[in-house]
């Protein structure tokens, strides 16, 4: 009696993702193949690490391989592994009822144009089987538990049965794809062959496929037997040609099992004997990538310590290269050529976790576990030498100006977090680093190139930082230094803020911000003894508009760094700067507490040769107590906020100030449209314009 069926429903995101496989048309269907090997390559290599400590495991199954296995009877193809099994929680679980984080991903990425064969990289491998299949069965066993049967239709449910029927698997998990109308030709051997040797030609188990051979064999005809027995023969090839004539051939039909990855790890092979082609397919066996890599750094270390590696540079940044809870890194470790795990943390610095590869090991135990391996000398070694290879690896890439560009796009964020993280190679990492500058607004341009264009008499490498490129590039930070010829450097992607508060310095020369305070510029004794004079003369102004503006500003000082614009704000030296602010605001869980005692003190620097500043000073000298004063000095204020990159704390009462302006220049009278309830009268004459400003606050 068979044993009844459990019905359990998909998971609404798995149910979307399964009827955008089978109701769309893809042409590479055949990843198919290469992701359901991946998936019974990740379980042989689960069940292998198991059995390193408890080499029972194993009783079960010895021998470690995956097996294919077309039937075009019944117009099925089963791929067996000998891995680890699922018990009936993971059935549940993995095929359907838990959403893993890459299926929302992936669904987006498709819709966004995305091609199918990514589908390895979001970790839904599994459901590409539907791409072929209508109906798939999978029947497993896991040493833990009894075996079952997995079955759906992908109609929204699946169900799961204890298998009664099929011959016991022993350990391990066999797919059955009952395949399409239209999907007969993965049957054929010719096209398994193909489909291997392209995806999975690496992977570190056999792949075995079951080939049907016709032999033609002798038989014997059964013939009458000669009248003439007793007829002499007198020669032995008149025997042997009687005996030929005595036999027919005949097909016979019989099944052998072929290997299809005879390859040996191709980080075990002679760098030199390995073309271009052969790390291509490699690093997509090993990655799930469906484009090429855009660079390769294959070393071995030898002497106290030898290991192999594989290091390669994808084209693009993954969707999820920051996520929190993403793996940290891709890089492989094998201990003599056996997989031992693959989020191996202490192998590679988190800032290179883009970086993909293999490290084979000859020196580690096989045993080891992941407590072990933190405390492990080795590890720390391999470590260096991975980071070591993966800064010759850049350099190697920054020799073409083309894919460096393609590089610094995809990866240039973890080369800056690099900096902020990894102080050891700061300096190396520095030389990587390219931005636009005031003198390159379409190339971006590196340190080294900076240095080579400063004037003699400039010491220091000058940055301004802000939120985008147009908003710096004409800020008012600028204006002394353009006039100077000095080259200032904008940088506008968030992380550069973290990354030159580290940096400090280049080959040098000390990186200073043109928005803080103490900016120290080279100038002649006489532009020195002008400058005196000009602070002496606004003395007056300046202690008016600090009575003015009260602690919104900690000083109000002569400027030495703007030419045209009337005046801006600079932050403290060590505090943050206006964008660093404007970036730790928008931070979802930030600490306030902090921004207390980090958000710089502002100084309002004032021009002392601009009409506005000269004009306010000559009202001051009149009269200090003159309203009008008072108002022009918080609208220059508020004006000089948003120059300067910071944001407005009432951006109402500007509006209003603004509007207020404009309805003066425009000669209109406010009040004139307010209903008759209105008590106010609006000035009406229009010499109460000049007085108008007084109202404005």
């Amino acid at each position: 009696m068979s044993a009844q069926p459990e019905t359990f429903g998909f998971q609404a995101e798995i149910s979307q993702l399964l009827d955008l496989i089978i109701n769309t048309f893809y042409s590479n269907k055949s990843i198919f193949l290469r992701e359901l090997i991946s998936n019974g390559s990740d379980a042989l290599d689960k069940i292998r690490y198991q059995s390193l400590t408890d080499p029972s495991q194993l009783d079960t199954e010895k021998e470690l391989y995956i097996l294919i296995r077309p039937d075009k009877e019944n117009k099925t193809l089963s791929i067996r592994d000998t891995g680890i099994g699922m018990t009936k929680a993971d059935l549940v679980n993995n095929l359907g009822t838990i959403a893993k984080s890459g299926t929302k991903a992936f669904m987006e990425a498709l819709s966004a144009g995305g091609d199918v064969s990514m589908i390895g990289q979001f970790g839904v491998g599994f459901y590409s089987a539907y791409l072929v299949a209508e109906r798939v069965q999978v029947i497993t066993k896991h040493n833990d538990d009894e075996q079952y049967i997995w079955e759906s239709a992908a109609g929204g449910t699946f169900t799961i049965t204890p298998d009664t029927v099929n011959p016991p698997l022993g350990r391990g998990t066999e797919l059955r794809l009952f395949l399409k109308e239209d999907q007969l030709e993965y049957l054929e051997e010719k096209k398994i062959k193909e489909i291997v040797k392209k995806h999975s030609e690496f992977i570190s188990y056999p792949i075995k496929l079951v080939v049907t051979k016709e032999k033609e064999v002798e038989e014997e005809e059964e013939e009458e037997e000669s009248a003439d027995k007793d007829a002499k023969i007198e020669e032995v090839e008149d025997e042997e040609e009687k005996k030929e004539k005595k036999t027919k051939k005949v097909k016979q039909v019989t099944q052998e099992q072929e290997e299809l990855n005879k390859t040996k790890p191709i980080w075990t092979r002679n760098p030199s004997d390995i073309t271009t082609e052969e790390y291509g397919s490699f690093y997509k066996s090993l990655t799930n990538d469906w484009e090429d890599h855009l660079a390769v750094k294959h070393f071995s270390v030898e002497g106290q310590l030898e290991f192999k590696a594989i290091l390669f540079v994808p084209k693009r940044a993954p969707f999820d290269l920051f996520e929190s809870k993403k793996k940290r890194n891709n890089i492989k470790l094998y201990v003599r050529r056996v997989f031992i795990m693959d989020d191996c943390e202490d192998l590679i610095p988190e800032y290179l976790n883009f970086v993909k590869g293999i490290v084979d090991s000859e020196d580690l135990p096989l045993n080891i576990s992941r407590e072990t391996l933190q405390q492990n000398k080795i590890l720390k070694v391999i470590r260096k030498n991975i980071v070591k290879k993966c800064m010759d690896l850049f350099t190697e890439i920054a020799e073409d100006k083309d894919n460096f560009q393609k590089f610094y796009e995809a990866f240039g964020k973890n080369l800056k977090l690099g900096i902020h993280e990894d102080a050891q190679n700061r300096s190396k990492l520095a030389e990587f680093l390219r931005f636009h500058s005031t003198k390159a607004l379409e190339e971006q341009t590196s340190l080294k190139d900076y240095i080579t264009r400063m004037p003699e008499i400039q010491k220091s490498i000058y940055y301004l930082t802000g939120e985008s490129l147009t908003s710096v590039r004409d800020s008012p930070f600028l204006e002394v230094l353009k006039k100077k010829g000095f080259e200032v450097l904008l940088l506008v992607d968030p992380i550069d803020e973290y990354a030159v508060t580290q940096l400090k310095e280049f080959e040098g020369r000390k990186l200073v911000c043109v928005s803080k305070e103490g900016l120290e510029l080279e100038e002649t004794d006489e532009e020195k003894k002008s400058r005196e004079e000009e602070a002496a003369q606004l003395e007056d102004l300046c202690k008016t508009i600090k009575d003015t503006l009260g602690d919104k500003v900690e000083k109000v000082v002569v400027s030495n760094r703007i030419t045209d614009s009337p005046c801006v704000l600079v932050t403290g030296q060590f505090g943050w700067s206006s964008n660093m602010e404007r970036i730790m605001k928008a931070q979802a869980l930030r600490d306030s507490s902090m921004s207390s005692y980090m958000a710089s003190k502002k100084t309002l620097e004032l021009n002392p040769r601009n009409p506005i500043i000269r004009e306010l000073k000559k009202k001051v000298t009149e009269d200090k107590a003159d309203k009008s004063v008072r108002d022009l000095t918080i609208l220059l204020f508020e004006t000089a906020l948003l120059t300067s990159g910071f944001v407005l704390d009432e951006p109402t009462n500007f509006a209003k100030r603004i509007h207020r302006m404009i309805s003066l220049g425009l000669d209109v009278d406010e009040e004139e449209d307010v209903e008759p309830a209105a008590t106010e009268s609006a000035p009406a004459t229009e010499g109460a314009s000049a007085s108008a400003m007084e109202e404005i606050d």
